[in-house]
């Protein structure tokens, strides 16, 4: 079946359906037994995968952004399975109250680092707990959200640049990122 559909949003997260959730949202109808087909746009291109429909709220569905389901067909064909990158820390947002105690005014962005394991890619490049993680790869952390999901689409084995902002300094570390076993 066709249905037209507006989309309401994009990198909609914090449903409750996956770990890492970035799905766009769409009135197009997602029915059972027909879901998982194509999400059309005005022009006839593939933008993403109809996936499921909201537990709440009729006629609202979910679909998989067609880049990342790309890049999960790609590493199925390639390997025969999907490897999300990890770094083995617990993440908080940095807010304007969190940047007056660690003495940070002017940081209004990032993530604060609450938490190191041991044996992690994180703890042997050097990240430490109370660093402040402001950039990944070259590009700005956003949220606590924007940063997983830039560490989990990062191949397994790369290095990657982090630059972090600790007592006050910015410093810059290079840590080899690991796989995020299931």
């Amino acid at each position: 079946s066709v249905t037209v559909g507006v989309i309401s949003a994009v990198g909609r997260s914090d449903l409750g359906i996956t770990t890492y959730e970035n799905f766009i949202q769409t009135d197009a109808s997602i029915n059972p037994g027909n879901s998982g087909g194509p999400l059309i746009n005005l022009d006839g291109k593939i933008i993403g995968i109809n996936t499921i429909t909201a537990a709440v709220g009729s006629g609202i569905g979910f679909a998989i952004p067609i880049g990342m389901a790309m890049r999960i067909v790609d590493e199925l064909i390639d390997s025969g399975v999907v490897e999300r990158g990890w770094l083995g820390v617990g993440i908080q947002q940095m807010t304007p109250e969190l940047a007056a105690i660690f003495e940070m005014p002017n940081t209004k962005s990032g993530v604060l680092i609450n938490a190191v394991k041991n044996h992690t890619p994180a703890k042997n490049g050097g990240i430490m707990r109370g660093d402040v993680v402001i950039q990944y790869d070259g590009k700005q952390i956003l949220n606590p959200k924007n940063f997983k999901h830039m560490v989990a689409n990062t191949v397994v084995g790369k290095k990657i640049p982090i630059k972090i902002i600790r007592d006050g300094y910015e410093k810059s570390l290079l840590v080899t990122i690991g796989k995020l076993n299931s």
